[in-house]
């Protein structure tokens, strides 16, 4: 379980193919604090550490992670959100979020408007139907408040603390991020379904 609240970033060494497979090898700043068998989110994907030292980690991502995430898209060099598991003596800061990605979406709009950036992706009809007017939504593992929701998309206002510590500082419009629709959300639609 993490919160959306990102820790600290990292960044992409390298993303070895591997059949079907890949293996995501990231420098990040607490991999001398990590074990074999820790869960970390990368990008809001919940990912098992498979190696590491005291600069970097390594990752082995499946068939299944590849097809239903962004993560395919990362290079050399690229920013990524990293958040820890959540300790069950911490504050709950953000939301409810497991790092079981969804679905795709696309950035659509990231400008700047005075200090504040607003920032506007595509979703898809599977993600939209959990998606209320300032309700939570999980985007690359950044728990975010949606501002205006429209048809196929969502309106977010991302402060320049959030813009300066995430990977949205190297975003662009096109870009692919992972979504992660509201857990309580999903829950309320199969009870529903149920009565």
């Amino acid at each position: 379980m993490f919160t959306g609240l990102v820790e600290a970033l990292g960044t992409v060494l390298t993303l070895e193919e591997r059949g079907e497979q890949a293996r995501l090898h990231l420098a990040l700043p607490f991999a001398a604090e990590l074990h074999p068998g820790d869960s970390v989110a990368v990008n809001g994907c919940c990912l098992t550490v498979a190696g590491h030292d005291d600069h970097s980690a390594s990752f082995d991502l499946l068939a299944q992670t590849l097809k239903v995430t962004s993560l395919r898209a990362l290079t050399t060099g690229s920013l990524v959100n990293l958040e820890r598991a959540l300790a069950a003596n911490a504050r709950l800061g953000g939301h409810f979020v497991q790092g079981h990605v969804d679905a795709t979406g696309t950035v659509s709009d990231l400008s700047k408007h005075g200090q504040d950036h607003r920032f506007e992706v595509t979703l898809p009809p599977d993600i939209e139907r959990y998606c209320i007017d300032k309700g939570a939504l999980a985007i690359d593992g950044i728990s975010l408040t949606i501002a205006e929701l429209g048809t196929s998309s969502a309106t977010f206002w991302i402060t320049p603390h959030t813009f300066l510590h995430t990977n949205l500082q190297s975003l662009s419009p096109g870009a692919p991020v992972n979504l992660e629709a509201d857990l309580l959300a999903k829950y309320t639609e199969k009870l529903l379904q149920r009565s």
